[in-house]
């Protein structure tokens, strides 16, 4: 068979090539779950072999609506949003849809990649966390665009929202930390700029104060500090209470920075030190004696997000718009 350009290629093509008729070729491209994994499969291989690319503009056009969604992460270098996309774009991609993504870590970033966009008409938008600049919210609203709003259930939203509450996940992790004896506790943060990290705080200091505990040992830090930033918490917090026996962190990276600054001291953990993060990113599990933390389901909270967005996109009845996925404590050596 002669090889011809990919933009004169018709699907009517691909479906004689195939042995199918015109429509499953076209599901196969629009709405994959429609179609046998076995066909598909079939379809895409003489699709391959003709060199055809799906002209996804023009189905859009024809539509009415896009198949683009875009997702708005402030860093990919943090596992849980690097997890959220995946789940959201592996179920975007069985309903038919596809991902555009943005790396946005400032206010006008947000809004710079909101206005980009709105530009190529998504079909929706994934935001992260609850906390946007007023420009992007102005933007969002004026344009009717189904939102959802992901890793907090704590509102108010611009839409629909997906994740857990930041502040019972806390007030349970605390618990955790109480029950063992420990009564110096410290608190590693970020600078409380997001009301996802100050719901992790305020569990925190609830959680103590309730059981007659001191619940102002608290460090706050750049994220920009990384590891560094267990090591930077215990220096500052002993300086102030030399009994500190544990420390709780907003997440993961400075826990495990925690344990690497104990090892240097020759602190046994839990023995002498407990440390305890928030996240489960993947070195939790591996880093000695394994770090009891807080897990998200961030590839839950992504496939939950696709299917809200694509229901509103098809006006279909979301009867739940903010979907409560809970978390799950992981309790390893560190505790």
């Amino acid at each position: 068979m002669p090889e011809r350009d990919g933009s004169s290629v018709r699907m009517e093509d691909i479906a004689r090539a195939a042995g199918v008729s015109l429509m499953t070729v076209s599901n196969a491209f629009q709405q994959p779950a429609k179609v046998r994994a076995e066909t598909r499969e079939r379809i895409y291989a003489a699709a391959d072999a003709l060199g055809y690319v799906p002209n996804r503009v023009a189905g859009n056009l024809a539509s009415g609506r896009s198949r683009f969604v875009g997702a708005i992460v402030p860093s990919l270098r943090n596992s849980n949003f690097a997890g959220m996309v995946q789940g959201l774009q592996e179920r975007l991609e069985v309903l038919g849809h596809e991902l555009l993504l943005a790396n946005a870590d400032t206010a006008e970033r947000q809004v710079g990649a909101g206005r980009i966009f709105l530009g190529r008409r998504v079909g929706g938008l994934v935001l992260t966390g609850t906390e946007h600049p007023p420009g992007l919210r102005t933007m969002l609203r004026a344009a009717r665009l189904p939102v959802v709003e992901t890793f907090s259930v704590d509102g108010p939203f611009i839409d629909m929202a997906v994740g857990f509450s930041n502040y019972a996940a806390s007030r349970a992790l605390m618990a955790l930390v109480i029950e063992q004896g420990y009564q110096h506790v410290g608190f590693a943060g970020y600078a409380p700029r997001d009301m996802r990290f100050r719901e992790r705080q305020r569990g925190f200091q609830d959680a103590l104060a309730e059981a007659g505990l001191r619940n102002d040992l608290l460090f706050f830090g750049p994220e920009t500090l990384g590891f560094s930033g267990g090591r930077h918490a215990l220096d500052h917090l002993l300086g102030i209470e030399p009994r500190l026996q544990a420390l709780v962190c907003v997440t993961d990276i400075f826990a495990v920075g925690a344990l690497f600054e104990c090892q240097r001291k020759g602190w046994s953990v839990p023995g002498r030190f407990a440390v305890v993060g928030y996240g489960d990113y993947e070195i939790a599990a591996e880093v000695p004696p394994g770090l009891t933390t807080v897990q998200t389901r961030a590839r839950i909270i992504g496939a939950t997000a696709a299917d809200l967005l694509v229901a509103r996109g098809e006006q279909r009845a979301v009867p739940d718009p903010i979907r409560d996925i809970g978390y799950q404590l992981v309790r390893r050596g560190s505790l």
